[in-house]
């Protein structure tokens, strides 16, 4: 009997490092039990670049994956938007037909406008895969107002996904809980599944480390947005005072220039500091040069629904984590489980506690192989891929559901 034909939707390209590690990795663990169909929209620029392309071609048709990329039109914003969607509900309806599509699993609010056009005119399954809170995330930014007709549309379109999705998958319980108490889902709360932003720990796990230097902060990936590299910048001062001799490793692509200019604010020397780029299969080595890692999160209601990537990573790596309260289950990970501390706000003696909390924890018995565990436990990809497994089976037609798996089947907690 063929295997059931699923199509997955993401407005985030597959030529990105995040479409590739946090779509691609997952539907190859499925490829072997469904037909995949993936629709994705690619920036010029990365389809310009024809060995990586023809590299995740390959990648993909080596899995059995059906890639249906089209092109990403960023501007005028909202006409681009709309345009792309169009183009997407009518390739999405042409799969559908012709390959029997039976689940539409769409990551993220874009995505979801297509498969909702698909689900009501085909009637396929659909799994709103929502990642947090798009349209809370818009204002909290400062890039939509709340009393704008943009939020209201958003928030419209997340009323019409929540009551029309057959499952929903969150990045976090503290969203899940929140989505609870929507008026509208009162005694119509679709069935959900917390899966975090997991990470591949066959590749970030403890490296060999001849580390005998002085302490060793670390911080990888983006600077900006909505990460508070200033703060940052302001702990390891407080750092050097507490701790003088302390390094300051930084990992960053195309934010050099403001890093240091936050640094310099902070007037922390430029001889403490090593700030450099790294390839995503180098993190691992870099991670293993550090002590400890650190990161601040600019604390706002949509952040409850955001699993940072580079906490997995950290983790996996065995590095305990200085980072903030009111991010997701941020919290409820590095204090519960003891592997890092989350401070509760950016002031200075609040910040001082919390590195020397770090400090003593770096230095303690066990924390690395902790870490470790914790990393499997919330972060696993191979576990993560288990659960969107049982989604799927959950919803395939009745005479092609798989009965059993050889996968991993803890969900992640």
């Amino acid at each position: 009997m063929p295997h059931p034909s699923t199509l997955y939707i993401s407005y985030t390209g597959m030529l990105e490092p995040l479409g590739q590690s946090q779509v691609v990795a997952y539907q190859e663990g499925l490829a072997g039990a469904y037909d995949i169909h993936l629709l994705s929209f690619e920036r010029a620029e990365d389809w310009e670049r024809e060995e990586e392309r023809a590299r995740l071609q390959q990648r993909l048709a080596d899995a059995g994956i059906h890639w249906h990329p089209l092109r990403y039109h960023q501007r005028p914003s909202i006409a681009a938007t709309c345009w792309d969607v169009l183009a997407g509900i009518k390739l999405a309806l042409k799969l559908s037909r012709n390959r029997q599509i039976s689940i539409i699993h769409a990551r993220s609010y874009v995505a979801s406008l297509i498969a909702l056009a698909v689900r009501k005119r085909l009637g396929a399954r659909f799994i709103f895969d929502m990642r947090g809170f798009w349209a809370d995330e818009r204002v909290d930014g400062e890039l939509w107002s709340r009393h704008g007709p943009l939020f209201a549309v958003a928030k419209q379109c997340e009323r019409e996904f929540l009551l029309a999705a057959d499952h929903v998958v969150s990045l976090t319980h503290a969203a899940v809980r929140e989505i609870g108490t929507f008026p509208y889902l009162a005694d119509r709360m679709p069935p959900s599944s917390v899966i975090p932003t997991c990470t591949d720990l066959d590749l970030f796990h403890p490296q060999p480390s001849e580390q005998s230097g002085p302490f060793t902060l670390g911080y990888i990936g983006s600077a900006g947005t909505w990460y508070r590299f200033d703060v940052v910048a302001e702990a390891f001062r407080l750092l050097l005072k507490m701790r003088p001799g302390s390094r300051f490793l930084i990992i960053n692509k195309g934010e050099h220039d403001y890093i240091r200019n936050c640094l310099k604010e902070a007037r922390v020397p430029s001889t403490a500091v090593e700030l450099q780029s790294a390839s995503h299969s180098d993190m691992p080595a870099q991670i293993a040069r550090m002590d400890a890692g650190i990161f601040f999160i600019k604390p706002a209601f949509s952040k409850i629904a955001s699993a940072p990537t580079r906490l997995g990573e950290f983790l996996g790596c065995g590095r305990p984590c200085l980072s903030n309260t009111g991010i997701g289950d941020m919290e409820a990970i590095l204090e519960g489980d003891r592997v890092g501390v989350a401070v509760t706000s950016f002031e200075s003696d609040v910040i001082n506690l919390g590195l020397r909390r770090l400090l003593d924890l770096s230095m303690e018995a066990g924390v690395r192989e902790r870490c470790v565990a914790v990393a499997r436990r919330h972060f696993s990809l191979k576990a993560g891929t288990a659960a969107y497994r049982r989604i799927y089976d959950s919803l395939a037609p009745k005479d092609h559901r798989n009965t059993s798996t050889s996968l991993e089947t803890r969900a992640p907690s």
